[in-house]
């Protein structure tokens, strides 16, 4: 027997822990810590979709030759500035290191990828039924949930801009009537998502910490045990 194991593929602890086996990346992956530059975007984004999303609800639109109220017309330039905010997002995604990728956020055009998602959604279901929550790391399923949240604020964020910029037109109705309908399911995403954060928070994950500037409980929890 050949004992000489040079030829055959080696997995070792790097390797697997980044999520790889020979060269090919797993369903689930595990989670890593956000730059400063994507927890910095993402902040902003939570801020202006709240304040859209809420602010909507105490906003009325002016009727033909009335002056708007200072409400509508913070709503109107806000949503402009989240427009700049979207676009700065999709930019950083194309062109940083180390973190989740496009061909991740948006694997619908990639035979390999959708299996990876259904892997991974059928490994999530199976946790759910057993009574545990999902994994919060960077998955196939997570990452496509992500680009699918960036797609419905990027589509909020045009529709919004085009009712104010083509305001009096027929394309005015048109873009209005999808930014409500749009605006309806980014409240459905922010609310399982921000449930799902809140959840693995709960349970002693530390999803807070690698998104924004939240000091991680484990590190607390060992200094204690120590003194």
């Amino acid at each position: 027997m050949d004992n000489d194991t040079s030829r055959r593929p080696r997995f070792d602890a790097a390797t697997t822990h980044r999520g790889f086996i020979a060269g090919r990346a797993r369903p689930s992956a595990p989670a890593v810590a956000r730059s400063q530059t994507t927890r910095v975007i993402h902040l902003l984004l939570l801020i202006l979709v709240l304040h859209q999303l809420i602010g909507s609800e105490f906003v009325s639109r002016p009727l033909p030759g009335d002056t708007p109220e200072w409400p509508y017309l913070m709503h109107e330039y806000i949503g402009l500035i989240g427009l700049g905010v979207v676009l700065a997002f999709w930019i950083w995604t194309l062109f940083r290191r180390g973190e989740t990728r496009l061909g991740r956020l948006f694997p619908w055009l990639s035979i390999g990828r959708i299996r990876d998602v259904m892997a991974d959604g059928a490994a999530q279901a199976r946790r759910l039924l057993q009574g545990r929550v999902p994994h919060d790391g960077d998955g196939a399923m997570a990452s496509a949930v992500h680009g699918l949240g960036l797609l419905t604020v990027s589509a909020m964020a045009i529709t919004g801009s085009v009712f104010f910029f083509a305001d009096g037109a027929s394309a005015a109705r048109w873009a209005l009537t999808l930014h409500r309908l749009i605006a309806n399911l980014m409240w459905a995403y922010l609310i399982g998502h921000a449930g799902l954060a809140a959840l693995h928070e709960l349970l002693g994950d530390d999803v807070l910490t690698r998104m924004f500037w939240v000091r991680p409980r484990r590190r607390r929890s060992r200094v204690s045990r120590n003194r």
